[in-house]
């Protein structure tokens, strides 16, 4: 009974730094996630940093990030550069759950994809998530263990990557008309190095006897491949992939339509307008009595 004794005075500070702000005063409700009450889940970042301190007192780098962005299954660092530490100690706080997550060197959850990292002698003091899911996308709170304790928040977004060929998953083409795909791959920490294209599951061949294949790629937050196809043949019908290096692929079925244009399709179909199928229905009512008829 000792030993456990010494144990919660050693702990108990700790968890009362993370929540000083908290309205509920009672001390014997469970802390787990269920019971965590919406006023304790509040953000207090702003409270605690503008709480007066005194010179020479620890304070954050402005350097330190805000906002981070991570992929999913990819391991992101949530950077905390403290200036002046002493004798303090830095924290990371989940504030989904109000979750402690590391003390100094020390990781204090069960989750083995949270790990605390500093290096000696550095100002550095970071949370690294191996493998993240979009369910740890919010707000974390790095914190020093100053009277009261003062904290910087770190907004994590995590994405998973998205391919989309627009107007798909089916586009109609005139024979003879230039067949546009345009890909688009979104939420990319990073533009994919390449992004290939693929006809009826071969990687199609920019110099073949073919002709008249080209490509075009803008890399960027939203990166993009346009490939164009000129003078669509039946040949040319079938599905085609688009496969970036950093996301998953995106599939779409070319339909080459060989039947006389429709004197309703304007002169200049353009790039998407060229994709769509106009279908006219024509409707035949029976008179219903002798004067319908003419």
């Amino acid at each position: 009974m000792q030993e456990s004794t010494s144990s919660s005075r050693y702990f108990i500070p700790l968890i009362i730094r993370v929540s000083v702000c908290r309205q509920d005063n009672s001390n014997s409700r469970p802390r787990d996630q269920s019971t965590v009450s919406e006023s304790s889940k509040r953000f207090r970042t702003e409270f605690l940093e503008d709480w007066p301190q005194a010179p020479g007192s620890p304070y954050f780098d402005p350097s330190t990030p805000d906002n981070v962005t991570g992929l999913v299954g990819h391991p992101v660092t949530l950077l905390c550069k403290v200036k002046n530490l002493q004798n303090r100690t830095v924290s990371w706080v989940r504030h989904r759950d109000i979750h402690l997550l590391t003390v100094g060197r020390y990781t204090y959850t069960s989750d083995q994809r949270f790990e605390a990292q500093h290096k000696p002698r550095s100002e550095e003091w970071a949370l690294r998530i191996r493998s993240p899911q979009r369910r740890d996308s919010g707000q974390y709170e790095c914190q020093i263990s100053t009277t009261p304790p003062i904290g910087h928040a770190v907004h994590l977004i995590i994405v998973e990557p998205e391919t989309e060929i627009m107007g798909g998953p089916d586009l109609f083409i005139y024979a003879g008309s230039t067949i546009n795909l345009t890909c688009i791959v979104r939420h990319t920490p990073e533009p994919p190095n390449t992004i290939n294209w693929t006809h009826r599951g071969k990687t199609i061949n920019f110099d073949s006897t073919r002709g008249g294949i080209s490509l075009v790629t803008e890399k960027g937050i939203h990166s993009s491949s346009r490939l164009l196809v000129q003078a669509a043949r039946t040949s040319d019908a079938g599905s085609y992939q688009c496969v970036p290096d950093n996301a998953l692929s995106a599939t779409a079925r070319v339909h080459v339509l060989t039947g006389r244009k429709s004197l309703m399709t304007p002169p200049d179909l353009g790039s998407h307008a060229e994709s769509s199928l106009l279908i006219l229905e024509l409707h035949i009512y029976a008179p219903t009595n002798q004067n319908d008829i003419y």
